[in-house]
């Protein structure tokens, strides 16, 4: 894989950013900001990297687009996609915000293809005057072709001053092996998985354990999908090192209104709504209960 192969693909605005074109498909870059829990208060400290393809100019699913690409193409669109939120975070974010961005562990088949791909990462950073140190790889939950591999590949990233993350920890039984041995930095939950648990005062139990045993190993994690207040007070009584959801702040399209947020401003955080009750189940007591797993009902 060329340096071209990623910058070729991209078309500049006059406004500093980025989009990019593959085939019928126009792509643009999103970002969503991860909040951190400090003392009773919640901070922007990163943003992740989302893909949104245009066709004709509508708006179409990530996944209908990647559904149409060939497997052959999906190193390059990788490689397109990480180019494209990168320039645009170099234009649109804070300088001291972290930058989550995906690699799909399956395409990285060699040490070659690694090498090729970190080459020309290193000087999309250097163009968008990003330092390293604030990009954290998320390794999504595709197999790689094999562990070696996979090993190979994480500690590469890690020789180029790049942080990891473990994607959807939950979604799938291996995942703890996964954490064993890639040792990520960050892990992110599965945003399904961590709403099932917090029905439930056992469920709420395992999950703040597993939170603590991450936080001993010094590894900080991420509540995804945080969509009710319900389920931020929990992230913070779970002891959740950061969370990222609607409830929160939604995604938006470069250029984004987050520049300013790392000169003291913040995004406006939607107040946590009441807790929701099931469809015709009653109304709720009280917005912050003592205790209080999934959708409270009244007696």
């Amino acid at each position: 894989m060329s340096r071209s192969i990623g910058l070729a693909h991209i078309i500049r605005h006059d406004d500093g950013t980025s989009s990019g074109v593959w085939g019928i498909y126009t792509l643009q870059s999103a970002f969503q900001p991860i909040f951190a829990f400090n003392e009773g208060k919640l901070s922007v400290v990163a943003f992740e990297g989302l893909i949104r393809p245009f066709r004709d100019g509508e708006p179409q699913s990530a996944m209908s687009f990647f559904s149409t690409c060939p497997a052959g193409d999906r190193l390059h669109i990788e490689a397109l996609t990480r180019t494209l939120h990168l320039l645009n975070a170099g234009a649109c974010l804070p300088q001291e915000a972290s930058i989550f961005v995906n690699f799909d562990p399956s395409v990285f088949t060699d040490r070659a293809i690694a090498e090729n791909a970190l080459r020309d990462m290193r000087l999309v950073l250097h163009e968008a005057e990003i330092d390293p140190r604030r990009i954290v790889c998320e390794v999504t939950e595709q197999k790689s072709a094999s562990q070696e591999a996979l090993h190979s590949f994480v500690e590469a990233l890690r020789g180029n001053g790049f942080r990891i993350a473990v994607d959807d920890y939950g979604a799938d039984e291996s995942d703890i092996n996964r954490i064993k041995e890639l040792k990520p930095d960050i892990v992110k939950f599965d945003a399904h998985w961590i709403t099932q648990l917090m029905e439930s005062g056992a469920g709420f139990a395992l999950l703040t354990t597993m939170v603590t045993s991450f936080e001993q190993q010094g590894i900080r994690t991420v509540f995804e999908g945080i969509e009710e207040g319900w389920q931020l007070e929990l992230a913070e009584k779970s002891g959740a090192s950061m969370v990222q959801g609607f409830v929160l702040a939604k995604p938006e399209l470069a250029p984004t209104s987050f520049r300013d947020f790392g000169k003291g401003a913040q995004p406006p955080v939607a107040a946590p709504e009441p807790h929701k009750t099931p469809a015709g189940k009653g109304a709720v007591r009280s917005a912050r209960p003592g205790k209080v797993f999934g959708r409270r009902t009244t007696p």
